[in-house]
């Protein structure tokens, strides 16, 4: 059957298509999370500028005489310092920091991120170690800190290991336990049933996540059989799991993780005048992979323990195996495993 012939002469065909539904439920849905990106990245760097802008700073770098030349690769000095600003008579009670005035350190790190394909490295440098102090007598090493701060104990860390530092970072007590509390705790596990009433720990063997004061009771006590040289191992081991789950995707991607742990950092650390937060990125993107053997992780070796009289207990350092330890870092090249101390 011929089609009907419309007005203009044309045949039309009287079944009418009905029209395609768009589909606004996925295109709305679309819309909402998209906005809601935006904003989520707009919050993001407004917080990333507020943050960076409020940042501790101190000039902790000295420039003087016969400083070490630059070299490849970066190099870290971190400090934990047991600095109890701004904690409270009731926070100070319940950390069992006590009430000393002032700052010391008993926590230095030297992490060197290689420009080479050499692994990171991540040195303790115990806080009795027996050290020529610039203008001072030799003195074990956290008195550099406590007689002249930041700028005394770069330059003492310099002039001992011939390594130039480039950026310095300081946590305090406070600045440690929200840290950790911003995220949601750190898995850690325990060899052996741990109390020490003077760090506020009490700990059972076996896996287990610490929340911020269980931490920091962790990395200051004390109460083993070789003392410093045992915290210094747990403090690296902590580091290092801080580290990984503050650069997993589970905190990147979890706004309830990342704003917070970026709330806490101005209050946590004191850095050098010229660093940023995008370094302090640098440094705890460096580390990924810290416990899985990504980073090397060892005590610079110790040739000898004894009292000196009028300094106490000192640990001083193995010449030999020392000098290969930073001749590497100051090469850019990986360590060599036999000057590697409890890794």
């Amino acid at each position: 059957m011929n089609a009907p012939y419309g007005r203009s002469g044309y045949a039309y065909d009287d079944r009418r298509r009905a029209p395609a539904r768009r589909p606004r439920r996925k295109v709305r849905i679309g819309r909402i999370v998209l906005v809601v990106l935006l904003v989520l990245a707009v919050a993001f760097v407004g917080t990333w500028i507020y943050v960076d802008s409020s940042l501790n700073r101190t000039d902790a770098l000295p420039e003087y005489s016969g400083r070490p030349a630059e070299t490849p690769g970066t190099t870290w000095l971190i400090v934990g310092s047991d600095s109890r600003e701004g904690l409270s008579e009731e926070d100070r009670e319940e950390l069992a920091t006590g009430g000393a005035a002032g700052k010391r350190t008993d926590t230095m790190m030297l992490l060197h991120l290689p420009s080479s394909s050499a692994k990171p490295t991540l040195v303790s440098l115990p806080r009795d170690s027996y050290v020529q102090i610039p203008g001072k007598r030799k003195q074990k090493l956290n008195a550099a800190f406590a007689m002249g701060g930041p700028q005394l104990l770069v330059r003492t860390v310099e002039q001992e290991t011939g390594l130039r530092i480039d950026h310095y970072a300081e946590i305090g007590f406070g600045g440690f336990v929200g840290i950790v509390d911003s995220l949601g705790g750190v898995d850690m596990c325990i060899d052996k049933a741990m109390h020490d009433p003077k760090a506020g720990l009490d700990l059972q063997p076996g896996c287990q996540e610490l929340d911020g004061a269980q931490a920091l009771g962790y990395v200051r006590t004390r109460a083993s059989a070789r003392a410093d040289l045992d915290r210094i191992e747990r403090q690296r081991a902590f580091m290092s799991a801080v580290m990984d789950k503050a650069t997993s995707w589970g905190t990147i991607l979890n706004p309830f993780r990342v704003f917070p742990l970026l709330s806490d950092v101005p209050a946590a650390m004191i850095v050098n005048n010229d660093d940023h937060l995008h370094h302090l990125a640098g440094l705890a993107w460096g580390m990924r992979g810290a416990g899985s053997g990504a980073v090397v992780t060892t005590t610079v070796p110790i040739g000898r323990t004894g009292n000196i009289s009028g300094v106490g207990s000192t640990v001083q350092w193995d010449k030999t195996k020392a000098a290969q330890l930073f001749d590497a870092l100051k090469r850019d090249v990986d360590v060599p495993s036999s000057v590697i101390v409890g890794g």
